[in-house]
């Protein structure tokens, strides 16, 4: 397992782990990639969809020339201060910044002389800019604005909402041991301010609504973009369960107990995640013998390894996405088989998967498998009434 690139740089080179390269945690980086490949997918998808006339481009007007507002000076002073008062403290805290990068940059450690000189930097920057830029008179232009040149922004709303509801609706998941006392507020305070403990239903749900109240302001036709991000969806989330396997984060599987058939390779059946990133956790954990690392246990029993077998099924789902995205006529169709997919894809994962269980209308189950079914019937009712609507539509048309 490489629960940061120095591992993974150990496998390669031999170099030692721990080094400087920790900062660059496996998890983080596979996350990264599964969303530049989403907006990558997305990106050809409205290209393809503005092509064929479903979707078009809009007029903008702004004004140029004008000198910086006191908004603008405000906004890029606040961006100075949060990167200064970040940077100077992680100059001085460098080791701390090593072992968990996130809990540093998300908690409330900072230097208040880095934010200040970061606040004043930022502000000065742009009003010269401004400055130079200012024009006699302001003048109006109006832009022509496609919709793929707005995936910047997409990708930023979608991540930033993302880990958002991720966090969120993990904390959903314990608040039943906070209630009995097992945890206390501060554990539940701690663990959103880490770099683990996320909720990938959670992330999804609060993407999708801050990402389509977007679509909306901009006058971009959501349901044509719910179609194309459709299989960019399914292979990044693919890609970010192997951030999750290769980092050895929790979300794996319960013990597998049954005999290798002798065609599957043992690390595919049953994986004991050595060098795992928790070090903890409701597993059994064992010491590898002679490490001295950082990271230095590994599971016993082993498990089964669920990371592995949910990027396999997401990959061959994607590519069935991706082999309908033209056959499907009927808009928002393709968005709900995703979303059917989706469901039928982590339900049945969650048989094998360790998860914290409650109740749920007095029905033990996971998070995870309550919204997987109603990711399920909501796919089911919205392919049904699409359909029933095109048929209404194709009657009255003759």
């Amino acid at each position: 397992m490489y629960p940061d690139l120095s591992y993974f740089l150990h496998d390669l080179f031999g170099t030692q782990p721990d080094n400087v390269f920790s900062i660059v945690k496996t998890f983080g980086l596979l996350l990264v990639i599964a969303i530049l490949a989403a907006a990558f997918i997305l990106t050809k998808e409205l290209r393809r969809k503005e092509a064929e006339g479903l979707l078009k481009p809009v007029q903008e007007k702004i004004i140029v020339g004008n000198a910086a507002t006191p908004v603008e000076l405000a906004l890029n002073a606040l961006l100075g201060f949060a990167i200064g008062f970040k940077a100077l403290y992680i100059f001085g805290n460098f080791s701390d910044f090593q072992i968990d990068p996130a809990e540093v940059v998300l908690s409330t450690k900072g230097n208040w002389i880095g934010g200040i000189l970061g606040a004043i930097l930022f502000a000065g920057i742009k009003f010269y800019d401004k400055k130079r830029q200012q024009l006699p008179k302001p003048q109006e232009q109006v832009l022509t604005v496609h919709p793929y040149q707005r995936i910047g922004d997409l990708t930023v709303i979608a991540a930033v909402a993302g880990i958002l509801g991720a966090k969120l609706f993990a904390l959903f998941e314990d608040v039943d041991s906070l209630m009995a006392g097992k945890i206390s507020f501060s554990d539940l305070v701690n663990q959103f301010f880490s770099g683990s403990g996320m909720a990938i239903y959670g992330g999804l749900i609060v993407a999708f609504f801050a990402c389509f109240y977007y679509l909306r302001r901009k006058k971009i036709t959501p349901i044509h973009v719910m179609d194309g991000v459709a299989p960019a969806l399914m292979i990044a989330y693919g890609i970010g369960r192997l951030g999750c396997h290769f980092s050895g984060d929790g979300d794996w599987g319960i013990v597998n107990e049954l005999a290798n058939p002798g065609w599957i390779p043992d690390w595919l059946w049953a994986y004991d995640y050595p060098h795992n990133v928790i070090n903890s956790g409701s597993n059994e954990f064992v010491k590898i013998e002679g490490c001295e690392w950082r990271y230095c246990t590994r599971l016993s029993p082993p498990v089964y390894p669920t990371p592995v077998y949910e990027t396999i099924v997401c990959f061959i789902l994607g590519g069935i996405l991706w082999a309908l995205r033209k056959r499907v006529k009927i808009a928002g169709m393709l968005f709900f088989i995703y979303v059917i997919m989706n469901g039928f894809e982590r339900f049945w994962i969650e048989k094998i998967r360790i998860n914290a269980r409650t109740e749920i209308f007095g029905i033990p189950t996971t998070q995870a498998e309550f919204i997987s079914v109603m990711l399920m019937i909501i796919g089911v009712v919205g392919c049904v009434v699409l359909w029933q609507r095109h048929r209404k539509q194709a009657a009255s048309t003759g």
